[in-house]
């Protein structure tokens, strides 16, 4: 394609985020540079709200899809937009057949205002919330969810390992993904619901075609918005599967490789 893009959308960590580390100013510059061009900007993450405030610090511009793609989220005002929740029947339903799928597994379920895991599930990052935990995840679902993790304490089985199991198990029930292949974790949302999924609806309401899209990811929740856009970027050091989604591969992140394809990207004529 000869054309600068009219929406960009990029995964957070792994990405554009440092796994130790801040956002390169290069980065900064890239996407401030294509938001003053006109440019949409979504920063498309699994992250639930609470865990955007480097984010909105670090940039004056964007829209948020959270939550890997359950949730609409406006990062300057600190307002959930939109959600597309897990109904309570299914995340029970869910949980019910993946204990007999995968019979090590312990839960945590999350919205925009509640986080709550089950004492065997080990929480890696939200660390003080829901010190105690529940005995069984099911106490906890009395609304629809965002996500629904799921975990293998003792690092039993991969990532990819669970996600397959979990597919088979409850792949016409519910969504799953993962967002780090070096853990015993799977992310489950609303049946359909993805990052391609919701971002497609924001192109859409936006009047952008998929053609006119580009986006950047480097693990499972993102392949799906990697698939959708006209043009897409696994990032060489991300999930060995991304360049099976994408249309092409950025240099590692480690390397500002987002930056360097936006760089290039943003000399193309409108």
């Amino acid at each position: 394609m000869t054309h600068r893009p009219k929406l960009i959308a990029t995964d957070l960590d792994g990405t554009i985020v440092p796994h130790y580390g801040a956002i390169s100013q290069r980065t900064v510059d890239a996407f401030t540079q294509a938001h003053e061009m006109g440019v949409e900007v979504f920063f498309a993450t699994g992250r639930p709200p609470r865990w955007m405030r480097d984010i909105d610090a670090t940039f004056a511009f964007g829209s948020a899809i959270c939550c890997n793609g359950a949730m609409l989220y406006d990062l300057k005002s600190d307002t959930v937009l939109e959600e597309w929740g897990i109904s309570v029947d299914a995340q029970i339903e869910a949980v019910k057949k993946l204990r007999v799928a995968i019979p090590q597994i312990s839960f945590a379920v999350e919205s925009s205002d509640y986080f709550h895991r089950e004492k065997g599930y080990i929480a890696h990052y939200d660390v003080g919330l829901d010190e105690i935990g529940q005995d069984l995840i099911e106490k906890a679902m009395k609304s629809p969810a965002l996500k629904l993790m799921a975990r293998c304490t003792n690092q039993e089985l991969t990532s990819d390992e669970m996600m397959h199991l979990a597919t088979e198990a409850v792949g016409d029930l519910v969504t799953i993904t993962h967002s780090n292949p070096n853990e015993s974790h799977l992310e489950i949302s609303a049946i359909g619901v993805s990052k391609g999924t919701t971002l497609a609806i924001m192109a859409g309401r936006l009047g952008i075609e998929a053609k006119d899209c580009v986006s950047f990811g480097d693990n499972p929740n993102d392949f799906s918005m990697l698939q959708w856009c006209g043009r897409s970027y696994a990032m060489a050091d991300g999930h060995p599967d991304g360049k099976k989604y994408a249309k092409g591969v950025a240099p590692a992140h480690t390397a500002d490789g987002v930056a360097i394809i936006l760089e290039e990207l943003l000399q193309l004529p409108a």
